[in-house]
């Protein structure tokens, strides 16, 4: 396991998930809902931060490598899920929407992981769909770990929205990219056949 900066801010990034979620279980102390909202919220946001942060230093110092391209996404997907089970334990997000959006993460990259594997991983690189998903529900869930009025913007209101936005194109990117591998599925899947009959 190569050890440099980018790697280590995507090591931070997992270390913080557990306090975005933690805050809200705290003995009490005193502090309000919205206090511990806001101290989940600025978490988030560091730990969304190291995100952007470590890719860049990876690109600029030259210093990307497999394991860094493996754990990334792996840390963006607990810090996403984290967040959205503890907003669903909250009752500021249904749990439909937390699953399509998890359950999304999930059988994507188990098809990135198959495509890899036959050498075809550009088929499923990231769209511009998923990128806006990703856009939407990063700003969606630190409004609804928030949970309160900001700066006379009502972050409950507009996180809802997003987070819906989120889980429609969540959804559409998912057949997106079913559709882009589906022809290799298919090949793949007749010439398993033809060597089970051999």
């Amino acid at each position: 396991m190569p050890f440099n900066i980018p790697i280590l801010l995507t090591w931070l990034r997992v270390a913080l998930i557990p306090l975005v979620v933690g805050v809200f279980y705290l003995p009490d102390l005193g502090f309000s809902t919205l206090q511990l909202g806001l101290a989940s919220t600025v978490i988030f946001i560091v730990a969304a931060v190291t995100d952007w942060f470590d890719g860049f230093l990876a690109r600029r110092w030259n210093q990307t490598s497999a394991f860094g391209a493996f754990l990334d996404p792996v840390a963006d997907k607990l810090m996403v899920a984290g967040a959205l089970l503890v907003l669903v334990h909250l009752g500021r997000v249904d749990p439909i929407i937390a699953f399509v959006i998890i359950g999304r993460e999930i059988a994507i990259s188990a098809l990135r992981e198959w495509m890899a594997q036959i050498g075809a991983s550009k088929s499923v690189a990231v769209s511009s769909i998923g990128k806006i998903k990703t856009t939407a529900q990063m700003v969606a869930i630190p409004m609804l770990l928030y949970y309160g009025d900001l700066l006379g913007v009502d972050t409950r209101f507009w996180g809802q929205v997003l987070l819906l936005i989120a889980a429609v194109l969540t959804v559409w990117s998912m057949f997106y990219y079913l559709r882009k591998a589906w022809p290799l599925i298919k090949e793949s899947t007749a010439v398993s056949g033809e060597n089970n009959k051999q």
